[in-house]
């Protein structure tokens, strides 16, 4: 994918129409088989520039912890919060993304009193919101939000990974690789798979 820096134009109209915390929500994680869903906020401080920022897929692993550690020390407020795989199998993988964004919002402090989404609305946010769509290369504020909910989701699947190494968690982060999937036909579903999630070349070989 090519990188495209993502740029403050949306942040900044809405601050002229008298908006004045502006945040950016992202996820990540929601074609996975094994893992969270994760949800990042950030509120970025338009005092403070912080260069690179673009679509977290657009980067790479350096690039991005590097700007990880940037935004935390330079936003007015930041969260990342996770809907583990249990809540995903019981209320779908829809509405465990919906539910981690609305979370990480009113997680925030302060509260934004506008919120930017990439693509879609978040139901029952008590704030103003606009869907963007491409909003992680549009926005900085979700180009922020997705870059800090990949670094600590990836990190996550890391310490998975030291704790059961089995399923290659981190090489493919719980995406549906072909060594992911020739792990669970071989050890079946760890307690961090997505039961819910069922591949059709596993259908038949996994109880």
């Amino acid at each position: 994918m090519r990188k495209v820096s993502a740029r403050r134009t949306i942040e900044n109209t809405l601050r002229r129409y008298g908006f004045v915390c502006v945040a950016g929500v992202d996820e990540v994680g929601r074609g996975c088989l094994a893992g969270p869903v994760m949800a990042g906020a950030v509120i970025l401080d338009p005092h403070r520039r912080i260069d690179g920022l673009a679509d977290s897929k657009a980067l790479s692993a350096a690039q991005r912890e590097r700007l990880h550690e940037e935004i935390i020390g330079k936003s007015i407020a930041w969260t990342v919060v996770s809907v583990t795989p249990g809540e995903i199998d019981r209320i779908n993988i829809h509405q465990a993304t919906l539910l981690a964004m609305r979370r990480a919002v009113l997680a925030l402090a302060p509260l934004p009193d506008a919120v930017l989404v990439d693509a879609f609305r978040i139901p029952s946010l008590p704030m103003a919101q606009r869907g963007v769509v491409g909003g992680d290369r549009r926005s900085s504020a979700i180009a922020a939000a997705s870059i800090v909910a990949k670094v600590t989701r990836d990190r996550l699947m890391q310490e998975l990974h030291a704790a059961d190494p089995r399923y290659g968690f981190d090489r493919h982060k719980g995406y549906a690789t072909a060594d992911h999937l020739a792990a669970v036909a071989r050890f079946g579903y760890s307690p961090q798979h997505r039961r819910s999630f069922r591949p059709a070349t596993l259908f038949d070989t996994i109880a």
